[in-house]
Formats: C-alpha cells, structure tokens, sequence
C-alpha cells in the first residue's frame, strides 16, 4: 500500500501573532512553526497501516525551502520519503491543486490530510483534493481501518456515528481518535537526514482568492461580577448593557 499524507507548516499554539505592512502581511519574525497536529495523526495511521514492509509513506508539502525542517520531523517520525512542492502556499485551492497533480503522476491507495490546519482552520484542501482526483473524500473522521480494497471510516454525526465502507482509493481527512501522534526517537532524528526529499516546481494555476489585509480579534472588555443574590442587576446589565435580552 502506497500512502500519501499531504502535511502543512503553521504557527506554534503560543505563538503571538502580529502582521506586517498595513495589516497585510503575516509577520514570521520569532515565530516557531511546527508540524500541524492534525497531520501528525494522519501520518501516525498512516505509519501504523504500512508498518512491517506493508507498504510506503510519501508525506508532501507546499512551501518554500523554510519548511524543511518540518518536513525532515515528518521523516523522522517514519514516512519513507518527502516530496516538497516549491512554492509560497497561497490559498487552499493553490495547495490543492499542486498536490492532486503531483498525486495523478504517481499511484497512491490512500491520501490522508489534517481535518484542517491550525493556522487558517478552513477544511478545504482534502474535499478539493477528491474533486480533482476524482475520488471519494471523507473529512473529519474518528477512525480509519482497511481490509482488503475497501477502507471503513467513522465519523461523529449529531446524535450518533456515521461508519462508512468505501473502495480504494479515497481522501480523508483525520481527526482526534484515528492514531496517537508519534515521538521521533533518535534512530529516526538520525535516519531522516538521509531519506529522499524530493523538491518539485509548481504548475501554474489560476487564482481566485486574495487576501486583502488581517485583523486581530478585539482585545476583552472588562469583566463585571454580579452578586448571586442579585439576579435583578443581572438582568438589568444583559438588557441595557449587553442588549442581548
């Protein structure tokens, strides 16, 4: 079984974001990126479903030379090689299409995804990434069993849980649950440094989205604490204050 794990670069959790030149540029400065958690579960099933000779492991990115490093963690923690498509990842669907063309020139059983990455939080790249594959693409699933050419998924539905049987090959987007993230030990640290890292240029592709400029959330207003004797200011401060009754 060949898998390919698409895997992006995003900001730390603690990071503090600030932007750039009228608010229209993200500013990288002191800013530690990291490997996106979802796809770190992704590529931890993925391992698990190749391990012991059962298969290989692509993890590929798009971005420039600066995501090595989190490509080169993503080989250490087992893929068999990288492939990293050399361009600035401008919009989901820019990203989406660089991978499906990279994935119709090879063969693959399986493409795994994040159910989103934690930078832009869109959810968008794994649903593109069937259409223009023209495959079945299932988001945000709980669990991911294969036997044989057909692939079960699970996924969380309001009120229950939705188990799907689908042929070979699919998109999923992985969530909590599907595999334990994977710490690199250092045979792996060591190994990684020697696994293929292919670097491909890009196809051009039309764009349709352009980001115009960020804003950072409104900083908190001040807090006012009412007695729990007194539901009568309470009331007072949501009507007149709050205007949400």
């Amino acid at each position: 079984m060949n898998v390919l794990v698409c895997i992006s670069n995003v900001p730390d959790t603690t990071t503090k974001i600030t932007f750039t030149d009228n608010n229209t540029q993200f500013n990288t400065n002191g800013v530690q990126f990291i490997l996106n958690p979802y796809d770190e579960i992704a590529l931890a099933r993925a391992i698990e479903l190749t391990d012991g000779g059962k298969g290989s492991v692509t993890v590929i990115n798009v971005g420039e030379v600066n995501t090595e490093p989190t490509i080169r963690k993503a080989l250490a923690i087992g893929a068999t090689d990288a492939v990293r498509i050399n361009a600035k990842p401008h919009d989901a669907w820019f990203v989406a299409y660089q991978i499906a063309q990279y994935a119709k020139a090879n063969s693959f059983d399986l493409i795994l995804t994040g159910r989103e990455s934690i930078d832009y939080n869109g959810s968008k790249v794994g649903a593109m990434l069937g259409e223009l594959l023209d495959l079945p693409s299932v988001s945000i699933i709980k669990k991911l069993d294969i036997e044989g050419s057909k692939v079960t998924v699970e996924r969380e539905i309001e009120g229950g849980k939705e188990i799907l049987s689908i042929p070979l090959p699919i998109v999923a987007g992985t969530a909590e649950g599907v595999a334990e993230p994977k710490i690199p030990n250092m045979r792996g640290i060591m190994s990684a440094r020697t696994k293929p890292l292919t670097v491909i240029e890009p196809v051009e592709v039309k764009t349709f989205s352009e980001i115009l400029s960020y804003e950072t959330p409104a900083p908190r207003g001040q807090v006012k604490l009412v007695a729990a004797d007194d539901p009568a200011k309470l009331v007072a401060l949501l009507h007149e204050e709050a205007r949400v009754i």
